[in-house]
């Protein structure tokens, strides 16, 4: 899979230190993957989770969301956010336009 991108992961790691290695793991596995659809994903891949039209994994345990939109026919990632388990529940990223 193609991730767009990893500029969103290195900033959120940034700022919530605690986050980059979780991060970089889940990056270098997504990488590395060819899955065809959600099933697949989630043998490998057991906390994920669909809403809407988007992928949540959980990172470092719960204690942060990855947010992604996969193509699968196009083995694209595109990261869409990367949040707090606090601001995952405030539900403003239900708001984003291609969520349903």
């Amino acid at each position: 899979m193609q991730i767009i991108s990893r500029k969103q992961l290195k900033s959120f790691a940034t700022s919530h230190r605690d986050a980059s290695q979780a991060l970089d793991d889940w990056y270098k596995l997504a990488n590395s993957a060819k899955w065809q659809n959600f099933s697949e994903l989630r043998e490998k891949i057991g906390g994920a989770d669909v809403a809407g039209k988007f992928t949540i994994f959980n990172i470092k345990g719960n204690k942060y969301r990855l947010i992604v939109d996969i193509q699968y026919q196009k083995q694209l990632i595109y990261v869409k956010y990367v949040l707090t388990h606090d601001e995952y529940d405030k539900d403003e990223w239900k708001r984003d336009p291609y969520y349903k």
